[in-house]
């Protein structure tokens, strides 16, 4: 699939998804929202940049630490449910913008931490990506990534249900290969840290392919073996799994 319909994809997945991602209190979840926050180390006199920002969830976090924060988005739908987001908490150290992660609109050096979540398995080729995170980090800043990690065993059967249950996926990186891209990206990692980010598959699936995906869940409980490796159960008439999210921290060489 060329990049154009991969984005297209994933443009028409989230303009549908918008405003029920942004209400998912998953995604708020406040384990994992402290572990972001502190890997990424954000002080007051720090300009943040939120890549594949979404809602906004992370960048008006962050912007409760930083001096300015700036996020970006594929779907002009996602970054609309950010300016609600903002106003709602009444932010004003925050702008939007409507870009592409492979190439962003920004100066070298503009950011002192540079950070994405829940993105890097839409992305057929993340290495661009980080590249271009990378680039816009200043010398000595940070860069982080959090996303879903798979384990090598896994990995097969979680992009399979994770086809099912977006189609805007791509695949999910083992965290090997996660930190891999890193040392490609010629990237100095600092940190690693991971949590279980406990969902119903009720509130984060629907579609055409919802009931293969059922059924793929419903075999993997039922062999007992964690297949898919999110620890799948039966919660009453729904199933509670959990995603195996990583976050990655780096550091941009402070010379050349």
């Amino acid at each position: 699939m060329s990049r154009t319909a991969h984005n297209d994809r994933i443009v028409e997945q989230f303009t549908r998804w918008a405003r029920p991602f942004s209400e998912l209190p998953v995604h708020a979840e406040a384990e994992g929202m402290a572990r972001t926050l502190a890997a990424a180390g954000i002080g007051p006199d720090m300009k943040v940049l939120d890549v594949a920002c979404g809602p906004g969830i992370v960048a008006c976090a962050a912007a409760q630490r930083a001096a300015h924060v700036t996020g970006i988005d594929l779907t002009p739908a996602m970054i609309a449910q950010a300016r609600e987001r903002q106003e709602s908490l009444r932010l004003s150290n925050l702008d939007w913008r409507v870009s592409d992660a492979m190439k962003l609109p920004f100066a070298e050096g503009a950011f002192d931490v540079v950070l994405t979540r829940y993105s890097f398995h839409h992305m057929p080729d993340p290495l661009p990506v980080l590249r271009e995170m990378k680039r816009v980090c200043r010398r000595g800043g940070r860069v982080v990534v959090i996303d879903a990690t798979p384990t090598p065993e896994t990995q097969a059967a979680y992009d399979r249900m994770e086809t099912l249950r977006d189609p805007s996926h791509a695949s999910a990186l083992t965290l090997d290969q996660l930190r891999a891209v890193g040392r490609e990206a010629g990237l100095k990692e600092g940190l690693v840290d991971g949590y279980r980010l406990t969902a119903q598959l009720s509130t984060v699936a629907d579609g055409k392919d919802m009931q293969a995906l059922l059924q793929m869940f419903e075999a993997d409980i039922d062999s007992g073996e964690d297949r898919i490796g999110v620890g799948a159960c039966r919660d009453g008439y729904d199933i509670r799994f959990c995603f195996p999210i990583s976050i990655v921290a780096w550091s941009v060489a402070d010379v050349i």
